[in-house]
């Protein structure tokens, strides 16, 4: 038994010292050509480049010689993250590609090492294509599909099945103490009989990009806890799901997450996710009619969330949840009853307040309170009225906060209000709630076709977004969902009547996307915008002022997105 277990290891070593050549498996691609006359008609056999970073390859078809160039050339901020998509294309089998990166070095012999230089494949999953839809939520009829590149995988090594078109994903941390000046470095790839070099090129501005915990943007991606441990197999809360749960959450963190998304009952939003949201509080009614709180899994959430270092607003969800069904755990039947009421119904606060007036006791003690809001979404103007009448008869203190329309009449109740894309909030109002300290954000949903984070929506978008928040004054940007997977998350992304994608941003195993990674470019540019506002002369102002004030939500033309962005970009790393 001992011999074969040092064999067994012995073997396992061998097998990383020769390199784990990794198998892609992925859908069929629905639009896949008849015939490989592309192919056959490369002018070489095997080919390696930079390419833009605009919209999705085609897996079966070569790319298109505008899309890719033989070097590429960029600035950075010091403690910016930097990224790229690379394409491979052949017309040949390789039983393994591998690529990898050199150090960058300046002409001082500085150096940016290969631990701050990460390359992997991106993985093509299944979106579905909105056609001539104006909305993508509530979806009633079978869309067109599509392959679409989007999983950032952590591998650089893998196989290679002939005439398809495999990207990957270059992504370089600059660190805060580079010297500033022109690096040079270059790219490798090895196939079967096939090894080339690209150069690329990093200018290391003067400027500094503080670390995400000091950033001002305000990011807002909703929480799932329960699809990671559907994933990951573990017992809710146990030590094996906080294990699992922790590196999604620094990666959240590390793009600049500011909010905790707590559900204080059960299914806030009537099982719309596959993976339903449950109540992190236990409400007991006891016998002789009086009501216990268990917040024992609320605080161990937050706590967890805290510590990781995303740590300003909890958001609980939520005092009209879309069914409009109260869950608690009955001492006289010994069961979980459910309680279906009105806004308007006094029942509804007979069973709300004593919940409110012991939970702000027990957030004050645990010196949470001021951090904490009552959360709603999309939800009707009375029933809001009526909740936050609720609420501040609890304790007048009690923060509330609104993902949804826009309602100057109660505006000013929300310590965290986040806005549709269409809507516009009215300056004074924007003022006001600056003045408070409150946060403003806009958010996009399953609503807006474009500009948006859907799979099949143009990779430029995601940073556009960003850009938008900034034009309009706001603080930042909130989107539902940071991890709230289907069944089969890794190879297609559809979620029945939303647009693929609509759901989540990362992928299992922690895999980041292009859609996450292009959405933190466009919350670095916020922060360097906020940063050099206080720097630039008047007349720097105006031009970078004039390049922003594009970014409105009128009139606005999808196409034009990517141009937009490095002409936008292009003036921003020039000051």
């Amino acid at each position: 038994m001992k011999k074969s277990f040092y064999c067994l290891l012995f073997g396992l070593f061998i097998y990383a010292q020769l390199g784990y050549s990794q198998r892609i498996n992925e859908l069929k691609d629905p639009k896949a050509p008849q015939t490989t006359e592309k192919w056959n008609n490369l002018k070489e056999k095997s080919n390696f480049a930079f390419s833009t970073a605009d919209y999705s390859y085609s897996k079966t078809n070569p790319p298109t010689a505008e899309t890719w160039n033989k070097s590429w050339n960029t600035k950075a901020w010091k403690g910016e993250k930097i990224h790229t998509q690379l394409v491979f294309w052949s017309n040949q089998n390789h039983d393994k590609i591998e690529v990898s990166s050199s150090s960058l070095r300046n002409s001082e012999a500085k150096e940016i090492g290969t631990k701050d230089i990460a390359i992997g494949y991106i993985s093509y999953v299944m979106t579905d294509l909105p056609g001539d839809l104006t909305n993508g939520c509530g979806i009633s009829k079978v869309l067109d599909s599509a392959l679409v590149a989007d999983r950032i995988t952590n591998q650089s090594t893998f196989e290679y099945d002939k005439n398809t078109t495999r990207p990957l994903w270059l992504s370089i941390q600059v660190p805060r103490d580079a010297a500033a000046g022109i690096y040079k470095g270059s790219l490798t790839l090895k196939g079967t009989n096939y090894h080339t070099t690209i150069p690329y090129t990093v200018e290391v501005l003067t400027h500094v990009l503080p670390e995400a915990k000091n950033w001002a943007y305000h990011l807002d991606l909703w929480q799932n806890p329960y699809s990671i441990a559907r994933q990951h197999e573990v017992e809710l809360w146990s030590s094996a799901h906080f294990n699992a749960m922790k590196p999604y959450y620094e990666r959240l963190r590390d793009a600049g997450q500011k909010n905790i998304t707590a559900s204080i009952i059960n299914d806030p939003w009537n099982g719309q996710t596959y993976d339903k949201y449950q109540a992190m509080i236990k409400w007991t009614k006891k016998r002789d009619g009086s009501w216990s709180y268990d917040y024992s899994i609320f605080d161990k959430w937050v706590s967890f969330m805290r510590e990781i270092g995303i740590s300003e607003y909890i958001n609980c969800y939520s005092m009209i949840p879309w069914n409009m069904n109260f869950q608690y755990f009955d001492e006289t039947s010994g069961n979980y009853q459910i309680l279906k009421v009105k806004t308007d119904d006094p029942k509804y606060r007979e069973h709300w307040l004593p919940l409110l007036k012991d939970f702000a006791r027990h957030l004050k003690q645990k010196g949470y309170f001021e951090w904490t809001t009552i959360a709603m979404d999309e939800r009707p103007l009375e029933d809001m009225k009526r909740a936050i009448a609720i609420i501040k008869e609890a304790d007048p203190q009690f923060k509330s906060s609104l993902a949804g329309a826009y309602h100057p009449e109660i505006s000013d109740n929300f310590a965290d209000y986040s806005i549709t894309l269409g809507e516009d909030m009215a300056p004074e109002v924007l003022k006001a709630r600056k003045d408070k300290g409150y946060k403003t954000t806009v958010y996009t949903c399953c609503s807006e076709i474009f500009p948006n984070t859907f799979t099949n929506s143009g990779y430029q978008e995601a940073t556009w977004l960003a850009w938008h928040s900034v034009q309009r004054g706001f603080d930042g940007y909130l989107r539902w969902a940071f991890d709230c997977w289907n069944t089969n998350p890794n190879q297609d992304t559809r979620y029945g009547t939303w647009l693929g994608g609509d759901t989540y941003f990362v992928y299992p195993n922690n895999m980041t996307s292009i859609r996450f990674e292009k959405l933190i470019e466009g919350i670095q540019d916020a922060e360097k915008i906020r940063i050099l506002r206080d720097q630039l002369t008047p007349a720097q102002l105006e031009k970078l002022n004039k390049a922003i004030a594009g970014f409105t939500n009128k009139n606005i033309i999808q196409n034009a997105i990517p141009k937009q962005i490095k002409e936008a970009k292009a003036i921003l790393n020039s000051l």
